[in-house]
This record gives C-alpha cells, structure tokens and sequence, in this order.
C-alpha cells in the first residue's frame, strides 16, 4: 500500500468516526428533547417537527434514526424501562433473581407502576403515537421489545406456581389493565403506590399465598 493510499485509509476512517460521533450526539439530543417537551406540554403535541426543533436537527434526522414518531417514543420508553429489565435479570431479590414466585411478581408490579408514574406523559405519547400512526407496518404494542419482555417475565413467574392455568394468557390481563384508562390516569398523575397494592393482592391470590 503506498503513502497515498494509507492517507486515503486513514482520513475514511477518521470520516466514520466523526460521523458515528455525530450520529450519536444527535441521538442523545433528539431524546433529551423529546423528554422535555414532555414534561412540559400534553403529548398530543410533542411532534416529530417539535422535537427536531428543540433538539436543533432536521426533521429528516429524526426520521432516519427513529423512523416514525412512534419509533421515537418507543426508543425513549425503551431507555426508560432498561435498567427495570437490567434489575429483573440481574439485580438483588425480590425484584430479581433469589425470591419466590409470588414475592417477585408483587415486585415486578410494583416497579412498573413506579416506572409507569414517573413516565406518564411518556407512556401516553406512545400510545397517542401508536392510535394516529400512518403506517400499516407500525407493530402494535404487544411486540415492541419492552412488552414482550414483560410479559415473558410475567408468564414465566406464574407458570412456575401455577401450571394449571394458562400463564400467557393471564400475563397480558395483567399487563393489560395498564392501559386502562381508569389506571392509566392514576398513573399519569404521578398515582402509583394503591395499584400497587391491588397488583399485590391480585397476585397473591393467583398464586395461592394470602
């Protein structure tokens, strides 16, 4: 390889690093944006064409890494629901591994309705972005990543107690009454530690333990 060609090498390489940098700066600005627009106005409001503004990119940007609004709130419900998952699979009981069945289902619950209040304006911007997509490919909520791990979690729990029930089917009733709108307002208030209870003597009573 002669001089010239090693130059040549070098400055590409240079070139993709600036840009993955620069990717990456964006991403961290588009979300950061999106977080705050949040906290301050209703969801219904926090476009795609807001966020870019706020965020000082193109809307173009937005759309290449996120794809749709809905992807955007995806990802910023996807950063906020990482490090439940990471205590789940990792962490100290009874939220993660080491506890029995029932005590970590009660846990569970009680963390995603903490999690749940504290993202209120977000959960309801992903599901106003999941009612006014455009798209017929947008997958609905029972696949994106965060619900499949929940409710894996969840069934996995009960089937553990419980083989004689249906474990999946129970598991989306569960996570389900999340987004009922009785439920789904507490939540958006900030309102989360009587659901809490309720989750913890719905599942005491499906698992057997009063």
């Amino acid at each position: 390889m002669d001089h010239w060609s090693s130059l040549s090498m070098g400055k590409n390489v240079l070139m993709e690093r600036r840009e993955r940098a620069d990717a990456a700066r964006n991403r961290q600005a588009i979300l950061r944006a999106a977080e705050e627009l949040l906290r301050r106005h209703p969801p219904e409001q926090v476009s795609v064409e807001r966020v870019a503004s706020a965020a000082g990119v193109g809307k173009g940007t937005v759309f290449h890494r996120f794809g749709s609004r809905t992807g955007l709130m995806l990802e910023l419900m996807t950063e906020r629901a990482r490090e439940l998952e990471q205590a789940v699979t990792e962490g100290p009981p009874p939220l993660g591994p080491g506890a029995g069945p029932a005590e970590r289902l009660v846990a569970f619950f009680a963390a995603v309705a903490a999690l749940a209040a504290r993202n209120g304006n977000l959960m309801a911007a992903h599901e106003h972005a999941m009612v006014t997509r455009k798209s017929a490919a947008e997958q609905p909520r029972e696949a994106n990543p965060i619900y499949l791990f929940w409710h894996r979690h969840v069934s996995e729990l009960i089937a553990e107690r419980r083989p004689d029930v249906d474990a999946g089917q129970i598991a989306h009733m569960l996570l389900g009454t999340l987004h009922m709108e009785p439920v789904a307002s507490q939540l958006r208030a900030g309102q989360y530690e009587g659901l809490a209870a309720s989750f913890a003597a719905i599942v005491r009573g499906l698992m057997g333990e009063e």
